[in-house]
């Protein structure tokens, strides 16, 4: 008893030490993330929190407009008059479509740009090209090609005799949305192929050899092997695709403005309307604050329903 009660004398000021260091190194490592820490909750979550209390107010950059709690009058007259009910489907509708034809195509060119074919480094650097342009000049090129006089797309169709009189595509009820579809999954293909193929790139080939040994045919090793190994990649790759087309703005302003009919209104674009075009604040807000809610009660489902099926 003795000689223990010595050596835990004589080993407590060492002990003490280092936890006196471990105290200091993380006490270090908050100082070195604070700057980082308030340039975000200035920059995101202040302007973030501030919507949502403008989203209350009666806030209307008009002559004698005043500044005041208007009891929920905003979100009164936005499910009142309807239109948001539209706007959520119309996001909900660009999105799905989108990220699923986005998720098909890319899962394909990724996997081909895997194999070892001829010409890969130019294949790769070429599927890189629609998302290194701009998305303005994206939306105006998309709205060359679907322009009913001279676009290509018309012209294409009328010469294979598949159509026989021009169709005005971003002014159509019916194909306005899936032509702003098309335009961003062209954009976005590069993103998802890319981030895919790096996931793909970094699963070992003794799992393919193992599988391969087992007598599992290359379909089988895609889907017993690959998509597994994938899993996590695809899980963030889809949730950041599914974000950016929910709040996608620049392809619908520039090639249909929320047009015709507000066939094309999404929630961003009534958040631009309320706010830029009718000069209230205080409404656009309380759009954004609904789709804000929706975004994250999304966020939450997504992430559990991919917990439970990964386990």
């Amino acid at each position: 008893m003795k000689e223990a009660s010595i050596a835990k004398h004589k080993y407590a000021p060492k002990l003490y030490k280092k936890m006196g260091r471990e105290k200091h190194d993380r006490i270090f490592a908050v100082l070195l993330l604070l700057p980082a820490l308030i340039i975000v909750g200035f920059t995101t979550f202040f302007p973030i929190a501030k919507s949502v209390i403008m989203s209350f107010f009666n806030y209307k950059l008009k002559a004698n407009a005043d500044y005041y709690w208007n009891d929920f009058l905003n979100y009164k007259e936005l499910f009142q008059e309807g239109e948001i009910f539209s706007a959520i489907g119309t996001t909900f509708k660009f999105m799905t479509v989108t990220v699923i034809l986005i998720f098909i195509i890319g899962l394909i060119l990724s996997n081909i740009l895997n194999k070892d074919v001829k010409g890969r480094a130019v294949l790769r650097s070429v599927v890189l090209l629609p998302w290194i342009i701009p998305t303005i000049v994206t939306g105006l090129l998309w709205m060359w090609i679907f322009q009913p006089q001279y676009g290509v797309l018309n012209y294409i169709l009328m010469k294979l005799n598949i159509i026989a009189d021009p169709i005005n595509w971003v002014a159509s009820m019916k194909f306005a949305l899936y032509s702003v579809v098309t335009a961003s999954v062209w954009r976005q293909i590069p993103f998802i192929t890319i981030m895919l193929l790096a996931g793909m790139q970094g699963i070992p080939n003794d799992l393919y050899e193992a599988a391969t040994i087992d007598g599992a045919n290359s379909r089988q090793c895609f889907f017993k092997v690959t998509l597994p190994m994938l899993s996590n990649v695809i899980k963030s790759t889809l949730l950041i695709s599914i974000i950016t087309n929910f709040k996608q703005f620049p392809l619908f302003w520039i090639m249909t403005g929320g047009g015709p009919v507000n066939k094309t209104t999404t929630l961003a674009i009534m958040t631009y309307k309320n706010s830029f075009v009718n000069l209230n604040f205080g409404k656009g807000a309380a759009v954004s604050t609904i789709w804000l809610v929706i975004l994250i009660v999304f966020s939450i489902v997504y992430n559990k329903v991919f917990k439970t099926a990964r386990d």
